[in-house]
């Protein structure tokens, strides 16, 4: 049984990876079943929160503004979680972030996991949901829902839940058991910063039409510039 892992849980400004920003993250150490220590931050995502995102997570961009950006946040992640292996509820969701961040400072992040959600799915597939909040629920398990550092702990708490209800069923799969971490894969390419023509042609954009936006130009990728002149043009026109 993995009785030693890193919980990791993440607040994101959305679901994709490819365009989304981690704006916090809760991290759980856990040795022999007991956590040894914890480790939180927000981050700056260089964007205004969408409304939904606010309202889902309780975070504001006040909370956000003096927070440190992800190139500074990453390097002390990647420490904290060594090279234990990952627990999440989705631990793919939470990975897929990080790995992109890891792969935009030209770093390697590959590691094993376990997915409580999965493990939930099989077993508990009579239940109403299967998210983190209706199993802690169910389970009576202390949360404080879509905080990442309460998610964690949520998390571990669910896993020895699961692991006490499951573990020795489980065992009968041997090497397919969902007790037994997993390699994690998620192919993620490095952002490439905005180009001097996408630059130019959204500062035009922007003094033409009169705009305020809520992003900073100098600082958009250029996939991300590319999706902005499209929404401008699309919108006012040339």
């Amino acid at each position: 049984m993995t009785d030693s892992y890193v919980c990791i849980d993440l607040e994101t400004t959305g679901l994709d990876p490819k365009r989304d920003k981690i704006i916090e993250i809760g991290a759980v150490k856990v040795e022999q079943n007991t956590i040894v220590e914890e480790w939180e931050t927000f981050v700056n995502p260089d964007r205004k929160l969408e409304e939904r995102i606010v309202e889902l997570t309780g975070i504001c961009d006040g909370q956000l503004a003096d927070a440190p950006q992800m190139e500074e946040v990453l390097p002390k992640l990647l420490s904290f979680i060594g090279d234990n292996i990952l627990l999440g509820h989705s631990v793919l969701f939470d990975y897929s972030f990080v790995k992109k961040a890891a792969v935009n400072e030209r770093l390697t992040f590959e590691r094993q996991g376990i997915d409580t959600l999965k493990i939930a799915r099989k077993y508990l597939s009579e239940l109403e949901s299967r998210s983190l909040g209706y199993l802690c629920q169910y389970y009576g398990i202390s949360h404080c829902a879509h905080r990442a550092l309460a998610d964690a702990r949520a998390t571990v708490s669910l896993y020895q839940k699961l692991t006490e209800c499951f573990f020795k069923k489980e065992e009968e799969e041997g090497d397919k058991s969902l007790f037994r971490p997993k390699p994690l894969r998620y192919q993620a390419k490095r952002d490439t910063p905005i180009t001097i023509p996408q630059r130019e042609q959204l500062y035009k954009l922007v003094d033409r039409h009169k705009l305020i936006v809520d992003y900073e130009i100098d600082k958009l990728t250029r996939s991300e510039a590319s999706r902005k002149i499209d929404q401008l043009l699309a919108k006012y026109g040339r």
